[in-house]
């Protein structure tokens, strides 16, 4: 039988990872956590770029990334490109210089769909969980572990936390969504 607190952790971690997405997309200025969701292609399997190179902000229209291992530039450079951020780095040895454009209105409505998006995964996400809390009462009432009243007034409370991270989310993804068309 999964427990509240269980569940409403897991519903927080689903908000804390959406919030970290957010961060990736900038608004107006250049952050090291950017790239944060790109993943490379190296030694054979995904890693995350932070787990091959640094990547600094040292201007506020850029980005650099140090790749630790020369041989990985072109695997970074080319996850990148092919990620939906719409940076074109320029390689440098084993430094990218990542110059990031101007905000045009379309970039703007681009960046809030991605936003859209990354809202949609951590509804799904946080979902999930409460299905999860949800067939773990139906599974302890069938076996008789619980009342029927007892199952449902833990089904009232899952859906309580699953309205309010939803809802956490929903606050964040309008602020974001402001931040951005903002010019």
């Amino acid at each position: 039988m999964t427990d509240l607190n269980d569940l409403k952790k897991r519903m927080d971690g689903a908000v804390e990872a959406f919030r970290k997405e957010l961060a990736g997309l900038r608004a107006n200025r250049a952050s090291a956590s950017l790239l944060d969701p790109i993943q490379v292609e190296a030694y054979g399997s995904m890693m995350p770029l932070t787990q091959v190179a640094s990547v600094a902000a040292p201007e506020a229209r850029l980005l650099t990334v140090q790749v630790w291992d020369k041989t990985m530039a072109a695997a970074v450079e080319k996850a990148i490109r092919q990620s939906d951020l719409g940076l074109n780095p320029v390689v440098d040895g084993q430094l990218l210089r990542i110059p990031l454009p101007d905000l045009t209105e379309d970039r703007r409505k681009d960046l809030v769909k991605i936003a859209g998006k990354y809202a949609e995964q951590g509804r799904i996400a946080i979902r999930n969980v409460r299905r999860d809390g949800m067939d773990s009462a139906k599974k302890a009432e069938k076996d008789g572990d619980m009342s029927q009243d007892e199952q449902r007034g833990f089904s009232d409370e899952v859906q309580k936390l699953t309205d309010a991270a939803i809802k956490i989310l929903d606050d964040q993804l309008a602020t974001k969504e402001q931040e951005i068309m903002q010019v």
